[in-house]
């Protein structure tokens, strides 16, 4: 371990990474439960769900920790999952399977993208104040889902959207949840998202509002999500545009995470991106992982910002990520226990999740208007329309438009130009569908 984690020379050793990657897995261990509860709205099996997403978290963290040796966890992305669901396969039609091969694609390009280079162009491309629009309209979105899924928000023919009753058990139970979880966090408690699932679970079973199905038992199939992407059906044009989210959100999530941990970690030599062998590793990881997810059943895999936490407790090495892939396939045991947490014991974890995004909207530049409109109308639309794809066009496409028409077109880079026009593209071509 010495010799191929570099402990020493990091200034840490076996006992501290092994902390480092429970914590890590602590802290992101709520994503076994809250993803198969997203994706199997889909029609996917739900345990089939929870065993790939087991798996793409340790492959993924196994492979940034062997080959990167960077001590960051991987797992299923927040945010590209309800993209997947509510998005892709309830709003625009698309069967599980054809996003499934969406994410297939849109793992292969971000692999060419990390590869050649062109990853840090588009990054550098793209206005600061539409990344952090991007991910608070994503915060927004996710906080709608949990208040639906939580009976908070419920239909109104009259107002689109009322209030739900409020002295419901469940809903009750959601909101209790909620106020665990925001003051475990605000405690540093290691595990606060995870403990408020389990948490309101717990007390549901008690109550008798929902069933417990046990704890323990041999992992279920993975046969009916396993290689069952349909990539011929997304290869169809009107596809194009799913693709194009996912890889955006994929480029800006998981780069950012990657670079801001790696940095508190002390991991980034000096210069020019392209000289750091860690962190050029580290992109590679992440894209090979999108593509392994899409062959076992679930969306995107991503670098989780949770990782923190574990950096924070030591980690500074691979073997903090390998210890996090051998928690994560070990979970692949805990089935019924998945089985048991309901819809709205995970809704208070997706509501802390968007309130952590939301605050996002901080680093827009308030004072230039010119930032500003694009990024609130990115970050709107998406709850309001219920698409994360509709955000990202309205913003790309306000942004040059209004910059163009206040003669500051030069401040447009290529790349958002590209963008906008192609959300403009499928407008044209295929409408708002």
């Amino acid at each position: 371990m010495e010799r191929y984690f570099k402990l020493a020379e990091h200034g840490s050793n076996v006992r501290t990474e092994i902390i480092a990657g429970v914590t890590t897995f602590l802290t992101m261990a709520y994503i076994i439960f809250v993803n198969p509860d997203i994706l199997s709205t889909t029609g996917m099996d739900r345990d089939a769900v929870f065993i790939a997403t087991c798996l793409a978290a340790a492959i993924g963290s196994a492979v940034m920790g062997l080959w990167a040796n960077w001590p960051i966890g991987m797992a299923p992305g927040m945010g590209l999952n309800a993209f997947f669901a509510f998005t892709v396969v309830a709003g625009m039609g698309f069967t599980w399977q054809q996003a499934l091969g969406a994410v297939f694609i849109s793992g292969m390009i971000f692999l060419f993208l990390s590869i050649t280079g062109l990853r840090r162009w588009l990054i550098s491309g793209i206005p600061h104040s539409m990344r952090s629009a991007i991910a608070a309209g994503i915060g927004m979105f996710l906080g709608i889902i949990a208040m639906k899924n939580a009976g908070i928000v419920v239909d109104n023919p009259a107002t689109l959207v009322g209030v739900g009753d409020l002295t419901a058990t469940t809903t009750l139970l959601a909101i209790v949840g909620f106020f665990i979880i925001a003051a475990l966090d605000a405690l540093k408690v290691p595990g606060a998202i995870l403990i408020g699932i389990v948490a309101v679970t717990v007390a549901s079973i008690a109550l008798g509002a929902s069933q417990f199905g046990g704890i323990v038992s041999m992992p279920p199939s993975i046969a009916p999500t396993f290689m069952q992407l349909d990539l011929a059906g997304a290869l169809g044009f009107g596809i194009i545009q799913v693709v194009l989210v996912m890889v955006l959100v994929e480029v800006f999530d998981a780069t950012g995470t990657l670079i801001g941990v790696a940095k508190r970690a002390g991991l980034l030599t000096e210069g020019p991106a392209h000289t750091n062998k860690g962190l050029s590793r580290a992109l590679m990881a992440d894209s090979t992982a999108i593509t392994v997810g899409s062959f076992l059943g679930t969306s995107s895999t991503t670098a989780y910002v949770e990782s923190a936490a574990g950096v924070q407790a030591g980690g500074r090495t691979g073997l903090t990520a390998l210890v996090v892939a051998g928690l994560f396939l070990a979970a692949t045991f805990l089935a019924p226990l998945a089985g048991s947490v309901p819809a709205y014991a995970t809704a208070p974890a997706l509501l802390y999740v968007a309130t952590l995004m939301v605050r996002e909207l901080s680093e827009i530049e308030w004072d230039d208007v010119t930032e500003a409109a694009p990024a609130v109308l990115a970050a709107l639309a998406m709850p309001f329309t219920y698409s994360i794809a509709n955000g990202l066009a309205f913003g790309f496409i306000s942004y040059a438009v209004i910059k163009l028409f206040t003669g500051r077109a030069r401040e447009v880079h290529l790349a958002t130009w590209i963008i906008a026009a192609m959300f403009i593209a499928k407008y044209a071509l295929f409408g708002s569908e």
